[in-house]
Formats: structure tokens, sequence, C-alpha cells
């Protein structure tokens, strides 16, 4: 006796949507307005896809790259690659020549599937990929005619036109390979992490739960986060299980066109990093009667912390609950949610609560199979107080155990995974991050979170965005510098700026400078490129400003 052994793949999921809400629309963004299909039109496309991709010679276990905006057909691809059994290598289109061509080859991807707008970033490659046989060219609007350099180049619908509608879809083990996406390389080499079909069955599951993105088949759905990015963060695998409206932008993220798109599609729920939705304020903001958001009921920020300024904005202004999440590529990615203890009540206008915006300011509580811990610097498990802050360890069925052809024994200690993230947990089981171990400043012996800098100093009016990064000092080893834009029209100074740290800060622990800059520069993702700024600063020969430092 006993329960059926039904193994947990993808393969389960992904038809699922198209069979109970067949006619339910995937919207992407065009030039001049939007491309449209149902929720079966995608599968059968999917299905033939899989036919062109198996006659092409792709089988099971071999990679298929996808060098993509979000659209329609980078859908198709995720169902069809996982489907037929063979790997999703997601290509992050924002990542230097040298990057990509090291992932690839790394990877040994047998074909390409890219959008036609995207080709000149491949073409400096030429020659530089041996194990690709094929590019397929996906075409949108005002790219019609496309051409390129690179060897066997077909155009993404003629590719799949002679095949049927319908894919035998292998029976495969629910630990076989699903996906493969690699880190960002902010520290060395980009290292691959390869998802299992079972670990993306349970992240799915967990994902839609109420205590998490409280996602269902009603749901409009806009995944801003790029679906090259850890797969958009398991969104698209949601939605398709789930049957929902799916809204994308491909490469029309202009934070205006972002609103026009979720007012124009009903959207109800929205993800992306702090930066678009940093954007998207200042443009609702700057004509607050021009937009209907309506029916905009919850944004999923993360990929960096999300402004308490930030998230009251949106309730007082929108009525808009913003969730704070946190992970990594490594876990698959989502690990936390900061909404169950605390969901905002009472009417959309008005003050935010004070425990909404205590507690979105924490990355959260781990999703249910998931396991937390911080430890000092000999992996001592440190008490979950709310005050002791060392290193986050996590561990648990999505959890990466080792990386992709690139052991890296120092990222794991036992069954553990060491994130990289610094923290503390509270007595509610509340992971609340400092910084990013290689991000804090260490001062005199002292730790200063950049993180809890920025977010102060984004709550000076006036300041569009906040970057603080150590620099280099003779005495006391490092010292903070903060680097401010500042909104349209607003006339701020440096003193301004540590007169509003004074009001939480410590003096030793103000910045030493206040640099006024027009841009900081972002990753291949869309969070402050912190080594990027200080390399900036060392090229630029910049030098701290010789102040006495009491500590």
């Amino acid at each position: 006796m006993g329960m059926q052994r039904t193994p947990l793949s993808m393969t389960r999921l992904i038809e699922r949507g198209a069979a109970v809400s067949p006619d339910t629309e995937v919207v992407t963004a065009t030039a001049t307005g939007t491309r449209r299909q149902t929720n079966r039109d995608t599968l059968e496309r999917a299905h033939r896809l899989a036919h062109a991709l198996r006659d092409a010679g792709v089988g099971i276990g071999d990679r298929v790259a996808v060098f993509m905006w979000n659209g329609s057909r980078h859908l198709e691809a995720y169902c069809a690659i996982a489907g037929m059994g063979a790997v999703l290598h997601n290509l992050n289109v924002r990542l230097p020549g040298g990057d990509l061509d090291y992932i690839v080859n790394h990877a040994q991807s047998r074909l390409i599937i890219a959008d036609a707008d995207l080709l000149g970033r491949l073409e400096p490659l030429a020659g530089r990929l041996p194990t690709v046989e094929k590019v397929v060219v996906a075409v949108e609007e005002g790219f019609e005619n496309w051409s390129t350099s690179l060897p066997g180049a077909v155009d993404y619908e003629d590719f799949i036109a002679p095949w049927p509608d319908r894919f035998a879809w292998p029976s495969l083990d629910e630990n076989a390979p699903l996906a493969l996406c690699y880190t960002s390389g902010t520290t060395g080499r980009p290292k691959g992490v390869e998802y299992e079909h079972r670990s993306q069955y349970l992240h799915t599951m967990a994902m839609c739960m109420t205590d998490a993105m409280s996602l269902s088949a009603t749901d409009a759905v806009f995944g801003v986060v790029p679906m090259f990015h850890v797969m958009g963060w398991g969104m698209p695998w949601a939605a398709l299980m789930l049957g929902c409206k799916q809204v994308m932008p491909h490469r029309h993220t202009d934070p205006e066109r972002l609103v026009r798109l979720m007012e124009d599609e009903e959207v109800t729920l929205a993800t992306g990093v702090p930066t678009i939705w940093q954007g998207v304020r200042t443009v609702c903001a700057a004509r607050p009667d021009a937009y209907d958001l309506s029916t905009l009921s919850r944004i999923v920020s993360g990929g960096s912390a999300v402004p308490p300024t930030l998230a009251r904005w949106y309730w007082e202004a929108l009525g808009v609950e913003m969730i704070q999440e946190w992970g990594m590529t490594e876990t698959s990615p989502l690990a936390t949610f900061s909404r169950r203890l605390r969901s905002p009540s009472g009417s959309p206008s008005g003050t935010a609560p004070d425990d909404y915006l205590t507690e979105v300011a924490k990355a959260g509580q781990a999703l249910p199979g998931l396991e937390l811990e911080v430890v000092d610097g000999n992996f001592g498990p440190l008490p979950h107080d709310g005050q002791q802050t060392g290193e986050v360890l996590v561990r648990g069925p999505w959890v990466c155990a080792a990386y992709y052809r690139d052991p890296q024994p120092a990222k794991f200690h036992g069954d553990w995974l060491v994130t990289g993230d610094v923290g503390r947990i509270d007595d509610r089981q509340c992971l609340v991050l400092a910084d990013r171990s290689k991000d804090l400043v260490r001062s005199g012996g002292e730790w200063i979170s950049s993180v809890d800098l920025e977010n102060h100093i984004l709550s000076l009016a006036g300041v569009a965005q906040a970057c603080v990064v150590a620099q280099p000092h003779p005495k006391w080893d490092e010292r903070p510098v903060a680097l401010v834009v500042l909104e349209q029209g607003a006339a701020l100074g440096g003193r301004e700026v540590l007169e509003h740290c004074s009001e939480r800060f410590a003096k030793w622990q103000f910045p030493d400078d206040v640099l006024f800059v027009e841009t900081i520069p972002l990753t291949s993702t869309g969070k402050m490129d912190k080594k990027a700024v200080r390399a900036e600063l060392a090229a630029a020969g910049y030098k701290l400003p010789d102040l006495r430092q009491a500590h």
C-alpha cells in the first residue's frame, strides 16, 4: 500500500494552464503596441518547436541556449525545452562578450534561440562558439529585415512551421536537469547552477502560496524580471501551471511604457528589482491623475533591499502592497518572503501602517521546506534574537549543492549553502539582511552596513538613488562614501545628507564624502553595480577627503 510514485516532472505542470485556461492571453509588447496569443496557442507552438529542435539534433540532456527578452516565443522555448528533456540554458543579454562566450562554451550549448534585435551582441562571438550548430532567430516588429554573419541562422517561424502541434513528451526522471543558470560573474567567472525538474516543481508550488506571492488563475502577472535571470524568479513556470494571463515587456522597459502596459492589461501582480519601481514611482508621481493602476494589488521586489520609503509611497499613493523577497541563483531563486507577518489593512488612502513598513524592510521568513541559519566566523550558529549578525546559510530541496562543472568548496559547508550575505534572524524567524559580505564597510574593526545607509539617505526628500561603497583609509582600513542621484529639480548638498544621517547613525558611521552624480551603474540584472562604482572611483583617482573620524 501507499502513494503512487509519480515523478515530479515539470512536464506535468507546463500543460495545465493551457488545459484549464486555454483562451487566457499571453501579451508581448511591440514597438507600436502588443502582440497577443492564447495559452493554447503558446503550448501548441511549443510542441512544434520541440519537433524542430529534435530534428535539429537536440536530444535529452542537450543544452539549448536562449538569448531573448521576455516574450511569448521565449515562453514557448521554456515549454519546449523542458518538455522534451533538453536543458534550458538562459543567457543574460546584458553580459559582456567575454562572459557570454565563456558561458556558452562552458555549458557546451548546441543551439541558440535569439531575438533578432540582439544578434549584434552575438555576432562578435562568431567563430568562438564551437559547440553551437544553429542560431534560431525570433523576429519582432521592426526587425523583419534581419541578417546576420552568424552561421546556421534560420527564422524561428520557418523553423517551427513544418511540424505538428503535438509532441510526445518523454518520461523523465524527476532528478533530470531542467535548466542551467549562471551567476552574474561579479566576483570572478560566472558559475553555473543546474536546476532539476524536482527542485523547480517544488519551487513552483511554494512560490504560489498565500504567504508568498498568493498567485491564482485570476491574476494578470507582469514579469519585469528578465526570464534570462534565474528564470524570471520562477514566474513563467507558475503562470503556465495556473493559466494566468502573462504580460511581457520584451525590450520595452522604460518606466512610462511599463506603467501603460500595467494599466492597459489590468495587471494585478508585478515583479521587478527596486530600481524598476523607483522609475515607475517617478512617472506616476509626476502625473498622478494620468494613469489608472487600480487593478494592481501587489508588487514583488527583490535583488536588493526594498527601501521602506518606496513601500510607503506605493501603499499610500496607489494602495499597492510591496512584498520583499530574497534569494539568489543558487536558491532557484526564491528563498524568503516578507509578507506573512504584515499585510496592509484599511483604506488604500492614508498612512501606511508602521508594522507594514517595519516588516517590508526584512527579507522575511523562509519558504516552507527551506532552512536558514546565521553563523559566526567558525560556523557556530548564532541566536535568533534579532541582534546577533553573521553569515547567512540556507539549505533545502531547491538549493544548489554544487556548481556545474566547477568545484567551489568554499561556497558550501556540509549541506548548507554559504550565501555571502550577512544578516540576523529574529524571534519570529524573519531574516534581516545587513549587506553582502563584500559590500560591508570595515572601519576600525567595526562593520558599517551600506544598505542601512542607502535606505536612510533614500528617505530624504529629493533623493532618487543612493549608493554607498567602501574606500581605503590609511587609519581606519575603510570608510564609506555615498553617491547620490537627485530627483529632477531637487537642490541638496552634502551637509543636508549628513544632517539627515545624524537622525539614525553615530557620527563614525557617517559617509566621509557625499558625491552627487547623474547616474549609478547597474549590473546585468538591474542592481546597483558597486564593483563598477569602486572601479570608476579608482580610475578617476578618487581619494577620501582628509577628515578626522572619531570612533
